[in-house]
C-alpha cells in the first residue's frame, strides 16, 4: 500500500515538473516573440531598403517598358491576397499576362497561353515578384514567410486542409521555405497544397536570420538558373 502510494506521489510530483517546465516554456517563447518580431522587421527593411535603392530603381523602368511595348494593359498586376491573421491586402507584381478586366481566377499552368512573351521570362527568374517589396516596405509581407495565395485558392483549402489557416499566423513572404525546396507553382493536386503547407509550418517553428538568409541566398541562385516549376 505505501508503496503504491509513493509510486503515485512520485507521478504526480512528474506530472506538476513537466507543467511547470511547459509553462515556462511557453512564457519565454512569448517574452521573446516582441524582440523577435523587432529582428525580423529590421531584416525586412534592411533588404527590402537595399533592393529598392539598389535595383528597383532602374529596374522598374526598364521592366514597365518592357510590358508596356509588347502587350496591352497595366504595368502591375495587383490582386488581393491573404496576409497575417487573415487580413486582406493588396499584392503587387509585374503583370505577366494578357489582360482581361473581368477573367476569373485560374492559375497558371504548363504552356500556359494567357503569359505574355517578357512574362514567361519573368515568372521563371521570379522578377515578376520584385515589386512585393514595396509591399514588405509598408508592412503587408515580410522578405521570407510562407507565400500569400490569392482569395479564391484559400476559399478551396481553409477548412479543407488541416493546418493550413496557421500559414497565417506569420507575415507572408516573397519567397519562402517552400518555394526553395520546390513546392511552388501549380496546386491542383491537393497533396502539391499539403506539401507547401508542410514546409510552411517547419519555418515557422524554425524561423529565425539565420534561415532567412540562407533562403534569400537560395532564391537569388533559383533566379539566376531560372525554376523549372515556374509558370
Amino acid at each position: 500500500m505505501e508503496a503504491f502510494t509513493n509510486e503515485k506521489t512520485i507521478s504526480f510530483g512528474l506530472k506538476r515538473l513537466n507543467q511547470r517546465q511547459t509553462h515556462t516554456q511557453e512564457r519565454n517563447r512569448i517574452l521573446r516573440l516582441p524582440v523577435a518580431n523587432l529582428k525580423k522587421r529590421g531584416f525586412d527593411l534592411t533588404v527590402s531598403c537595399l533592393i529598392t535603392l539598389c535595383i528597383l530603381i532602374w529596374l522598374f523602368p526598364i521592366v514597365a517598358l518592357l510590358i508596356k511595348f509588347t502587350s496591352k494593359g497595366p504595368i502591375f498586376y495587383v490582386q488581393l491576397r491573404t496576409g497575417r491573421r487573415g487580413t486582406v491586402f493588396p499584392c503587387l507584381k509585374f503583370r505577366t499576362m494578357t489582360y482581361d478586366r473581368n477573367a476569373p481566377f485560374q492559375q497558371a499552368v504548363v504552356n500556359d497561353q494567357r503569359i505574355t512573351p517578357i512574362g514567361r521570362f519573368l515568372r521563371r527568374t521570379n522578377l515578376d515578384e520584385m515589386p512585393q517589396f514595396l509591399n514588405v516596405l509598408v508592412g503587408h509581407m515580410s522578405v521570407v514567410g510562407p507565400r500569400p495565395h490569392p482569395l479564391p485558392l484559400d476559399a478551396q483549402h481553409w477548412n479543407t486542409i488541416p493546418g493550413y489557416q496557421e500559414r497565417y499566423s506569420v507575415k507572408p513572404g516573397i519567397t519562402g521555405l517552400a518555394q526553395v525546396r520546390g513546392a511552388r507553382g501549380e496546386t491542383a493536386e491537393v497533396h502539391r497544397m499539403k506539401t507547401r503547407v508542410r514546409y510552411d509550418h517547419l519555418y515557422i517553428r524554425r524561423q529565425s536570420t539565420r534561415l532567412d538568409v540562407k533562403i534569400c541566398w537560395l532564391t537569388v541562385m533559383s533566379t539566376l538558373k531560372g525554376h523549372e516549376n515556374a509558370r
